[in-house]
């Protein structure tokens, strides 16, 4: 395996320049006569260039921001490279309805919006409706992840952008520059409208860099995306940080686990990561393919973006026969904050890993610094983390203390220097003053044999103000009731950690990426004690 080079580059242009000419950067999990080589470093390069003069003369420049709206693949993560060269990205969600588009392009305020030729998706309308520039991406049979860009369509005004921009003098043409915003995405939200949140040029540079470096990427390394591109967990984890090291990122289409370990047999990845959700449903038909696992080439599997169960974690290195690797990322701090390190070095179960990029400290609610073993909000510093909400005074004045930010997330660090997280810090459930990690609850409900998915929970209680419910997904033909349940959670727990109501669900709700929905559960479910 080849060593990473250092990481010297501030900008996503100066990434690119990591990989050799004739290198695969790009790749698609397609075969058969429909199969497109790779798109090598030199056409990515290339790409990238052309991109930025297409936009130049469209009047867009360094800082507009260029909304994406594109399915997951090669063209996704090839135009968030290449537009993030020159301007700032803005990738949407195409599940997105009419409503969600108009929201999102009004509040960055994009100034054209990018979407595959003939896609058939609300977001042209929404677009439309507030004079913005609908650019048509147009897929080219030569290589996995190349394309051309149409010229802009005028304006619902009929004024064609370029002629408005350039008379206005606005344009910043050429390619981006360090303090740069290159990409704008918004926190997920719960009941509070979503926050923007602007990441620089030299934030996603150092992120990728820190995570190139804690999983010694090189140019032999190849990650199997799965990830949705319009999530900063695909975006960085999986194509920043193999492209900074000079390696290649094969994009399938998102998660299908069926045709899962068909792509795998025919990209060889060395690694993939993704979100516990998506880990359990592989492990769910793993059985089926020993053959291909086999055969393969992992040397490691990465997951992030929520706590992995124990359990979990011990079933997949157990079915693929390599480390897993589990890191801990947020939006704000351009994903990767913390990680487990490669054996030799010791990785535990439970843990998200040490300091891997920012530093991390845990802070009280007064602000001062607390001593290793006490428990508290995790807070970080560092080159990878943003400078701020956009045009949100409160939110950043509540986030940020004496030069660290507020992650919102509870836990403790060790005396070596390994994280432990106990639950967000909105998510905490308090019984009567009594403080409850829903993690702990999880973990423990999950070493039942016939658990295969837990997600804890508040719901109100008129009683106590909130109290201790779980959603649980059985294991394929396993049977077990509430009670059996609540006994086995109690010989293990205090009694007031013990859920007092259990539902058994064919699935649990999940997020845009995967990710369990802890907060408004109680009220999908109609749940009060």
């Amino acid at each position: 395996m080849s060593e990473p080079k250092s990481p010297t580059a501030e900008t996503i242009a100066a990434l690119l320049a990591a990989g050799a000419d004739a290198a695969p950067a790009l790749g698609a999990p397609s075969s058969g006569a429909s199969a497109r080589p790779p798109l090598s470093y030199a056409a990515l390069r290339a790409l990238a260039a052309r991109t930025g003069k297409t936009l130049n003369a469209a009047g867009i420049g360094r800082n507009d921001r260029v909304a994406i709206v594109l399915p997951n693949g090669p063209e996704m993560a090839a135009a968030f490279l290449a537009i993030a060269c020159s301007a700032t990205t803005a990738p949407l969600n195409p599940a997105y309805k009419a409503e969600e588009f108009d929201f999102y392009l009004g509040d960055l305020g994009a100034r054209a919006l990018i979407v595959q030729e003939g896609a058939d998706t609300p977001a042209r309308a929404a677009a439309a409706a507030r004079g913005i520039a609908v650019i048509e991406l147009v897929p080219q049979p030569d290589a996995a992840g190349a394309f051309t860009l149409t010229p802009p369509a005028a304006t619902a005004a009929g004024t064609p952008i370029q002629a408005g921009v350039i008379q206005a003098g606005v344009i910043q043409a050429g390619m981006a520059q360090p303090d740069d915003i290159a990409l704008i995405l918004h926190t997920s939200g719960t009941t509070a409208r979503p926050k923007i949140v602007p990441l620089s040029q030299a934030n996603l540079a150092a992120s990728a860099a820190n995570i190139a470096r804690t999983l010694a990427l090189g140019p032999d390394d190849v990650c199997l995306n799965i990830m949705p591109l319009f999530h900063i967990h695909g975006l960085i984890a999986a194509v920043l940080s193999s492209i900074s090291a000079g390696g290649s990122v094969v994009c399938a289409p998102g998660l299908n686990a069926f045709r899962f370990f068909t792509w795998f047999r025919e990209a060889r990845p060395t690694w993939y990561t993704a979100v516990p959700t998506m880990h359990q449903t592989l492990l769910e038909l793993a059985p089926r393919y020993k053959d291909s696992i086999a055969g393969g080439r992992l040397r490691f599997i990465r997951s992030s973006s929520a706590s992995l169960p124990p359990q979990v974690m011990a079933s997949l290195e157990e079915t693929f026969g390599v480390p897993v690797i589990e890191a801990y990322g947020m939006t704000e701090a351009t994903h990767q904050m913390a990680s487990n390190p490669l054996p030799p070095a010791p990785r535990h179960a439970g843990s998200v890993g040490i300091a891997a990029g920012p530093e991390i400290a845990i802070m009280d609610e007064a602000g001062d610094l607390l001593p290793a073993g006490e428990i508290g909000e995790v807070v970080i510093r560092g080159r990878n983390v943003t400078a701020g909400y956009e045009n949100n005074p409160d939110a950043n004045a509540k986030s940020f203390a004496a030069g660290w930010f507020r992650t919102g997330d509870e836990g403790v660090l060790d005396d070596a220097g390994y994280l432990r997280l106990t639950g967000r810090l909105k998510e905490i459930i308090n019984r009567g003053g009594e403080k409850i990690s829903p993690l702990e609850v999880d973990n423990r409900l999950m070493e039942h044999p016939a658990v295969q998915q837990v997600v804890t929970f508040a719901m109100p209680s008129r009683l106590f103000g909130e109290d201790v419910a779980a959603a649980i997904v059985l294991r394929e033909g396993a049977q077990v009731d509430s009670e059996t349940l609540r006994d086995f959670v109690a010989e293990r727990l205090a009694a007031f950690k013990v859920p007092r109501q259990i539902v058994f669900l064919t699935e649990i709700p999940k997020g845009a990426t995967g990710k369990l929905q802890r907060i408004g559960l109680a009220g999908k479910l109609g749940l009060s004690s």
